[in-house]
């Protein structure tokens, strides 16, 4: 049972979303509606082409629902013009996608730096937040390197230390670790865990990986448009 006490810090209340293919309308999202406190990490399942990732987009204020409302630590999000979401994007909200998508000619300590000095954090305290976070997940002596220095399992968690840099309220990742073999995925995937855990920040986990979904604390099943709970150890 969830602490109604608690604000959540994510709030998805009947969203709806369609697509047009020709002259058929491809209805996605059909009155999804799911919370997320803080502290959690939530998987997010379901077969290829359920409406997983445009779920996450419009969590992620990345896109608007036909219907439906998105609330981000008690606001709703759902009708504000861009600027606004761009500012709640920055301050509330971290992003972790299965290809790191680190920029290259920067070195990890910097694709973690960048983010903070881009919300207005002094250099200096952004480069202590990014080595304090790239030690923790185990990459303390590989700041100075680039992307095209680092393993696959080493970039990933760059990405990750870059995603909760602004120490944000809400957590978007979709498939972390769908680019890494099992070894590597398994170390991310704890890591990942344990810094949600660690931080209290609020996470929304897309995977295809049922073992990993069942070692979440929640899992939310979309099918057929709607988000249906299921307890992590009957997720087949």
């Amino acid at each position: 049972m969830r602490d109604t006490s608690v604000i959540p810090v994510l709030k998805l209340a009947g969203l709806k979303r369609s697509f047009k293919q020709g002259t058929r309308e491809i209805h996605v999202l059909a009155g999804a509606s799911a919370e997320l406190i803080p502290g959690q990490a939530v998987a997010l399942v379901g077969p290829s082409g359920a409406g997983k990732s445009t779920l996450l987009h419009i969590a992620g204020l990345l896109e608007t629902p036909g219907e439906g409302h998105v609330f981000v630590n008690g606001r709703d999000c759902s009708r504000m013009d861009d600027d606004d979401r761009t500012r709640v994007r920055r301050t509330d909200m971290g992003f972790v996608y299965q290809f790191h998508q680190l920029l290259p000619e920067f070195s990890a300590l910097e694709n973690v730096v960048l983010p903070q000095m881009i919300l207005g954090t002094p250099r200096k305290a952004a480069e202590q937040r990014a080595r304090e976070l790239l030690s923790s997940m185990g990459l303390g002596e590989r700041v100075d390197h680039r992307p095209a220095e680092l393993s696959g399992g080493e970039q990933q968690r760059t990405a990750i230390c870059r995603g909760i840099a602004n120490a944000p309220k809400l957590l978007l990742a979709d498939e972390p670790t769908g680019n890494l073999d099992p070894t590597t995925s398994e170390r991310v995937f704890r890591e990942l865990i344990e810094l949600i855990h660690r931080t209290g920040v609020a996470a929304l986990i897309a995977t295809h990986n049922m073992d990993l979904a069942r070692r979440m604390d929640r899992v939310l099943r979309l099918a057929d448009g709607l988000l249906v709970e299921v307890e992590p150890d009957k997720v087949v």
